[in-house]
């Protein structure tokens, strides 16, 4: 069995990322690890070329670290460090991870497949290819919800 002292989650905030930080509370409760969470925020920039510009963030800086923030673990035994940071999101989790010298990363995936996957990317993929430790990924809610069709019924009024 490998120890875990400490497990780097990464997440994008959005509400997949919930089965994923529970994931790695529960593990980071069992093993009396720490966890570093991490949202990385990526520069806008303008252009594809090298003459391309800096904007800054698109993303509103303060209130993303108050969503990081309010994760919470369930035991009062996980200790949380939280870390907002800037970049290419799979660079900047792998390196965090070596730095921080993680045992295991965490992170949700929204499960996309196909074209969307193709156009959009895949942090998780580009992650788990270039991670010195273990990867865990865990597929989110987004997925799960659209395919349960009790909800469409709950909507259905007779």
């Amino acid at each position: 069995m490998m120890p875990f002292k400490t497990i780097l989650f990464a997440t994008d905030l959005s509400p997949s990322s919930t089965k994923a930080f529970d994931a790695a509370t529960a593990l980071a409760r069992d093993y009396k690890a720490r966890i570093i969470a991490v949202h990385v925020v990526e520069p806008v920039v303008i252009g594809f070329s090298e003459f391309a510009s800096y904007l800054g963030p698109d993303e509103d800086c303060g209130h993303a670290m108050e969503l990081l923030q309010a994760m919470k673990p369930s035991s009062p035994t996980v200790t949380m460090e939280y870390r907002l940071l800037e970049g290419d999101p799979a660079t900047v989790i792998v390196e965090t991870a070596q730095e921080a010298n993680a045992d295991l990363i965490v992170m949700g995936t929204h499960g996309r497949a196909g074209l969307s996957r193709f156009v959009m990317g895949s942090v998780a993929e580009a992650v788990l290819r270039r991670a010195s430790c273990p990867v865990l990924t865990v597929r989110g809610l987004a997925i799960e919800n659209a395919q349960q069709p009790a909800e469409l019924a709950e909507t259905v009024t007779v």
